[in-house]
Protein backbone atom coordinates (compact mmCIF):
# COMPACT_ATOMS: atom_id res chain seq x y z
CA UNK A 1 0.00 0.00 0.00
CA UNK A 2 1.49 3.50 -1.20
CA UNK A 3 1.20 6.29 1.52
CA UNK A 4 1.99 9.90 0.59
CA UNK A 5 2.24 11.81 3.74
CA UNK A 6 2.62 15.67 2.93
CA UNK A 7 4.56 18.70 5.99
CA UNK A 8 5.46 22.12 5.08
CA UNK A 9 2.38 23.64 5.08
CA UNK A 10 1.00 27.49 6.79
CA UNK A 11 0.31 30.44 6.68
CA UNK A 12 2.51 33.03 5.01
CA UNK A 13 2.21 37.05 3.93
CA UNK A 14 2.35 37.71 0.01
CA UNK A 15 6.49 37.77 -1.09
CA UNK A 16 7.09 35.36 1.24
CA UNK A 17 8.12 31.70 0.72
CA UNK A 18 7.47 28.16 2.36
CA UNK A 19 8.48 24.17 1.27
CA UNK A 20 6.41 21.75 0.88
CA UNK A 21 7.53 17.77 1.43
CA UNK A 22 5.97 15.07 0.87
CA UNK A 23 7.59 11.52 1.36
CA UNK A 24 6.04 8.51 -0.08
CA UNK A 25 6.32 4.77 1.43
CA UNK A 26 5.03 1.04 0.33
CA UNK A 27 6.86 0.54 -3.35
CA UNK A 28 9.78 1.01 -5.03
CA UNK A 29 9.64 4.27 -7.13
CA UNK A 30 12.15 4.82 -9.61
CA UNK A 31 9.90 4.27 -12.84
CA UNK A 32 7.44 7.08 -10.80
CA UNK A 33 6.00 10.60 -11.51
CA UNK A 34 5.16 12.80 -8.49
CA UNK A 35 3.21 15.77 -8.84
CA UNK A 36 1.67 18.22 -6.84
CA UNK A 37 -1.99 20.09 -7.14
CA UNK A 38 -4.16 22.25 -5.32
CA UNK A 39 -7.69 23.02 -5.00
CA UNK A 40 -8.90 26.69 -3.77
CA UNK A 41 -12.49 26.75 -2.20
CA UNK A 42 -14.76 27.01 -4.65
CA UNK A 43 -12.47 26.09 -7.60
CA UNK A 44 -11.84 23.05 -9.42
CA UNK A 45 -8.09 21.23 -8.40
CA UNK A 46 -5.30 22.43 -10.45
CA UNK A 47 -1.60 21.10 -11.79
CA UNK A 48 1.32 22.60 -9.91
CA UNK A 49 4.45 21.19 -10.98
CA UNK A 50 5.21 17.37 -11.35
CA UNK A 51 9.05 15.64 -11.47
CA UNK A 52 9.80 12.00 -13.07
CA UNK A 53 11.22 10.17 -10.12
CA UNK A 54 13.97 8.81 -12.50
CA UNK A 55 16.03 11.31 -14.24
CA UNK A 56 14.48 14.34 -12.81
CA UNK A 57 12.47 16.09 -15.66
CA UNK A 58 9.91 19.06 -14.20
CA UNK A 59 7.29 20.37 -15.62
CA UNK A 60 5.17 23.45 -14.13
CA UNK A 61 1.83 25.19 -14.69
CA UNK A 62 2.34 28.89 -16.05
CA UNK A 63 0.89 29.94 -12.86
CA UNK A 64 3.68 29.06 -10.85
CA UNK A 65 7.12 28.80 -13.27
CA UNK A 66 9.79 31.20 -12.13
CA UNK A 67 8.15 31.01 -8.23
CA UNK A 68 7.95 27.19 -7.44
CA UNK A 69 10.53 24.92 -8.20
CA UNK A 70 10.08 20.68 -7.47
CA UNK A 71 12.79 18.53 -6.67
CA UNK A 72 13.07 15.20 -5.22
CA UNK A 73 15.43 13.54 -2.57
CA UNK A 74 15.46 10.03 -4.10
CA UNK A 75 17.25 8.60 -0.91
CA UNK A 76 14.29 9.80 1.35
CA UNK A 77 11.43 9.25 -1.11
CA UNK A 78 10.72 12.30 -0.59
CA UNK A 79 9.60 15.17 -2.97
CA UNK A 80 9.91 19.17 -2.52
CA UNK A 81 7.94 22.04 -3.51
CA UNK A 82 9.66 25.44 -2.96
CA UNK A 83 7.23 28.19 -3.30
CA UNK A 84 8.86 31.75 -3.49
CA UNK A 85 7.05 34.85 -4.11
CA UNK A 86 3.73 34.15 -2.77
CA UNK A 87 1.03 35.61 -3.82
CA UNK A 88 -2.84 35.60 -2.17
CA UNK A 89 -4.35 33.46 -4.92
CA UNK A 90 -1.91 30.44 -4.13
CA UNK A 91 -3.81 29.78 -1.51
CA UNK A 92 -5.31 26.16 -1.33
CA UNK A 93 -5.04 22.93 -0.17
CA UNK A 94 -1.65 21.34 -2.01
CA UNK A 95 -2.03 17.30 -2.51
CA UNK A 96 0.69 15.22 -3.45
CA UNK A 97 0.46 12.51 -6.08
CA UNK A 98 2.20 9.34 -7.63
CA UNK A 99 1.62 8.07 -10.86
CA UNK A 100 3.34 6.19 -13.33
CA UNK A 101 5.59 7.36 -16.41
CA UNK A 102 4.35 9.88 -17.95
CA UNK A 103 4.47 12.60 -20.88
CA UNK A 104 2.98 15.10 -22.03
CA UNK A 105 -0.27 16.00 -21.04
CA UNK A 106 -0.85 13.14 -18.79
CA UNK A 107 1.28 15.48 -16.36
CA UNK A 108 -1.30 17.77 -15.95
CA UNK A 109 -4.67 15.43 -15.48
CA UNK A 110 -5.02 14.49 -12.13
CA UNK A 111 -6.93 11.35 -13.55
CA UNK A 112 -3.12 10.29 -14.59
CA UNK A 113 -1.95 9.78 -11.03
CA UNK A 114 -2.80 7.03 -8.58
CA UNK A 115 -2.09 8.30 -4.80
CA UNK A 116 -2.62 10.98 -3.40
CA UNK A 117 -1.85 12.31 0.17
CA UNK A 118 -4.55 14.25 2.53
CA UNK A 119 -3.32 17.91 1.36
CA UNK A 120 -2.03 20.62 3.34
CA UNK A 121 -3.11 24.11 3.15
CA UNK A 122 -1.25 27.11 2.40
CA UNK A 123 -2.77 30.69 3.12
CA UNK A 124 -1.21 33.58 1.56
CA UNK A 125 -2.48 37.31 2.75
CA UNK A 126 -2.04 40.54 1.28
Amino acid sequence: QVQLVESGGGSVQAGGSLRLSCTASGRTFRSYTMGWFRQAPGKEREFVAAIRWSGGSTVYADSVKGRFTISRDNAKNTVYLQMNSLKPEDTAVYSCSLGPFMSGRDFYTAGSYNFWGQGTQVSVSS
